[in-house]
């Protein structure tokens, strides 16, 4: 079996196996009290934080462990917003930020705060210029990610942490996904983190707040981890997770240029093997192990199934499942295909024999996959004039609304239009996807008794 779904969760490196049973020993004390067990906890912990700031680029004095990502994001989010509730109550955040973020921002806004979502091209970056516009006297936060977890671009963290001090806003960086391959450049303020991306244990975040922002913890008060957070610490994980990502960045130069090369035949050769493919996210600011493609008339969910009945484990940029039927954020706010999104995300170490096994796979999954949708047995086709074309896909979920969009383009004439109707909501990200992979124009959604009409012009 080939785990290619290391943006989930990598798996665990070595070196946090060896320090997770080691600290087990010496690491189970409370390290706050002043008796031999308690010192000997307390020297790992602190042992782990220098470790971590290191790794980070702060002070030890500035990091926190927490007991998740998802926790330091939070956190960080609602201490940031309260310590400067004086300069106002605007959080700007982009449209692809990680799902904790924009609950956060979700949060803030049904609380009564104000929240702007900067909006990205369709590779998935977000324009400096963008925050700047954003900016304004009662802005409190500034959020972004330092990249992408489902397509693999690189944000311009850089940039925005320069126009965010010249606004003295402080700036909170996911840095989650990319930490492992480095520090984070910028004069960030804040910045979040998760250990089971980089292959420690889980269950272990990081949280970094510079010396000089304002921050006030919310919730009860608890005297350990600076306030920041409450409970008992995970010694024994957190040393794994410190001493992993020592690990993991001593490796991550060669390692890095191993997995682009081998991301970019993927890249690459896709489109090549498989029709109607498109490659998303930016194809040079990207994370090294990442590649994101997405395939025209297929159903993700079934593709998955495919390829981990022929031995590999991917992931799907979309979350678009029977039980949700809500497309992702991420390719939502790009404009690219919903449905038949793959990401392969490839953990240190991933053989090339992997890879090219995949690449040997795919065709056939794909093909398969669309084969078993196949044409629908009943296709009902409306004439409304000499050049135009309704199509009911009403009670279908993509992508049947855009395989039945296919399969009568080419009876009207060049300028004459398709009605799609369709009651599922993947399809409004999904037909102009089409659109704009296929060269045709799309018109416009228009209301209808059931669901929504989208209008289609045929352009070749």
């Amino acid at each position: 079996m080939s785990y290619f779904d290391a943006a989930s969760a990598a798996p665990l490196h070595p070196v946090a196996r060896q320090a997770l049973q080691a600290s087990f020993d010496e690491g189970w004390a409370d390290p706050a009290r002043l008796y031999r067990e308690g010192r000997r906890a307390r020297l790992l912990l602190d042992a782990a934080r220098e470790a971590a700031a290191e790794a980070v680029g702060c002070r030890p004095d500035e990091l926190v462990f927490t007991p998740s990502g998802t926790h330091a994001v939070h956190s960080g989010i609602e201490g940031a917003l309260a310590g400067r509730r004086r300069v106002g109550d605007h959080l700007i955040v982009s449209a692809v930020e990680h799902s904790s973020v924009l609950h956060s921002a979700d949060a803030h806004e049904a609380s009564g705060g104000a929240v702007t979502r900067v909006q990205v091209a369709r590779t998935g970056r977000v324009s400096p210029s963008s925050y700047a516009e954003a900016l304004g006297p009662g802005t409190a936060l500034a959020c972004l990610q330092s990249a992408n977890h489902e397509v693999g671009t690189e944000q311009p963290v850089a940039e925005v942490a320069q126009m965010c001090r010249e606004a003295e806003v402080p700036l909170l960086v996911d840095a989650a996904q990319s930490l492992g391959w480095g520090r984070v450049e910028g004069d960030w303020s804040l910045l979040a983190a998760s250990a089971h991306k980089w292959g420690g244990p889980s269950g272990v975040g990081l949280l970094v707040v510079r010396k000089g922002v304002r921050f006030a913890p919310q919730g009860p008060a608890d005297e350990r981890e600076s306030g920041r957070a409450a409970g008992f610490e995970n010694i024994p994980a957190i040393v794994a997770a410190a001493a992993s990502l020592r690990a993991v960045q001593a490796e991550a130069a060669v390692e890095a240029a191993r997995l682009r090369e081998l991301t970019e035949r993927i890249r690459t050769r896709v489109p090549a093997l498989v029709p109607d493919v498109e490659v998303v996210g930016d194809a040079v600011r990207r994370l090294p192990g990442i590649v994101t493609f997405s395939c025209l008339y297929v159903d993700g969910e079934t593709l998955l199934h495919e390829l981990d009945r022929a031995g590999f484990s991917v992931s799907s940029g979309s979350s678009c499942t029977s039980s949700t039927l809500i497309p992702s954020h991420v390719l939502k706010a790009m404009g690219v295909l919903s449905e038949g999104n793959v990401r392969v995300s490839l953990p240190p170490g991933t053989a090339e024999e992997d890879v090219d096994r995949f690449l040997s796979v795919l065709p056939g999954a794909v093909s398969g996959v669309r084969e078993k949708l196949g044409a629908p047995t009943a296709v009902t086709k409306v004439p409304a004039s000499a050049d135009a074309l309704v199509v009911d896909a009403l009670g279908r979920r993509c992508p049947i609304p855009v395989i039945e969009l296919a399969k009568v383009i080419g009876d009207v004439p060049l300028g004459g239009t398709v009605r799609v109707l369709s009651d599922d909501e993947a399809a409004r990200l999904d037909i102009p996807a089409w659109c704009e992979m296929r060269g045709q124009e799309y018109v416009g959604e228009e209301p209808a008794d059931r669901g929504s009409a989208y209008v289609v012009r045929r352009l070749s």
